[in-house]
């Protein structure tokens, strides 16, 4: 069986290949780059040129695919009805979906494609306190607008509960509401990262205007930034709920973020001057 796993190379998509690699399975990679992913993967990962947002120039990735993940990104809302339609055409026979934050186009497509699907809905990623790298790096200072508590969850977990679903049986016509162990507050999780890394971090409050404008400056546009901001001024129940989805389709508990930070606690070091 062969898996064609789209967004290999992100925050998600390389725990799902590695976790399929790590049960023996044949994976196809889908990445714009090749030659850049080459050495990320492990040798007997097959590497294919490509972008799930381009699905017509997709059919030989799709080409003997038993099995596909899709991440919903911006701008797959548009083609990956047709993407999905092109898989099922190919002979895909499960399909997980990654969702975009809302039952879309591509969710609905897979819904509806008539072979087993599985859609997983994760809370907040725990990568998303990557964005911190910097300002702690260089000042020790993390700003945000607000300190509401989140059910982060670990990558690894949500590239376990796709794997599960793709290889096992049982998960067909299943939605996944996924979280870590534990919902934590900004302090919290600055408190964590603060006893990781052996230095003091202060947690100053910006304003919401501040936050939208922030994200701009990165090249978001600006609906999007003030709908991201707007989530974190208002998350929903679920943003902020423990559940046990990942111990019940896994086995295993799900990561806590102390855990999620041992593992990247070098990123967020402060550059050693030289002597």
């Amino acid at each position: 069986m062969t898996t064609l796993v789209t967004g290999a190379t992100g925050n998600t998509g390389r725990h799902v290949v590695a976790e399929l690699v790590r049960r023996g399975e044949r994976v196809r990679a889908l990445t714009r780059n090749p030659a850049a992913a080459t050495g990320r993967f492990p040798a007997e990962v097959e590497l294919v040129a490509g972008t799930h947002t381009m699905p017509e120039r997709l059919d030989a990735a799709l080409d003997g695919a038993d099995r596909l993940h899709v991440t919903v990104t911006t701008g797959l809302a548009e083609v990956g009805p047709e993407l999905v339609r092109r898989a099922v055409a190919a002979g895909v026979e499960r399909i997980t979906v990654l969702w975009g934050g809302e039952v879309g186009p591509v969710e609905r497509a897979v819904a509806d494609s008539g072979v087993g699907w599985t859609r997983l809905e994760p809370q907040e990623f725990m990568s998303n306190t990557l964005t911190w790298v910097e300002s702690i790096r260089a000042e020790g200072v993390v700003r945000e607008p607000y300190d509401f508590p989140s059910a982060l969850v670990h990558e690894a977990d949500i590239a376990t509960v796709a794997a599960v679903a793709l290889l096992d049986d049982g998960h067909a016509e299943r939605v996944y509401n996924l979280t870590g162990p534990e919902a934590l507050t900004t302090r919290e999780r600055i408190a964590i990262l603060s006893r990781a890394i052996h230095r003091d971090i202060t947690f100053v409050p910006i304003t919401h205007e501040q936050a939208v404008d922030r994200l701009i400056a990165t090249g978001v546009p600006r609906a999007e930034a003030e709908y991201v901001v707007g989530w974190y001024a208002a998350p929903d129940e679920a943003a902020r709920t423990v559940v046990d989805t990942v111990e019940q389709v896994t086995g295993h508990p799900a990561r806590t973020f102390a855990q999620w930070v041992a593992e990247h606690a070098e990123r967020f070091q402060a550059p050693v001057e030289p002597g």
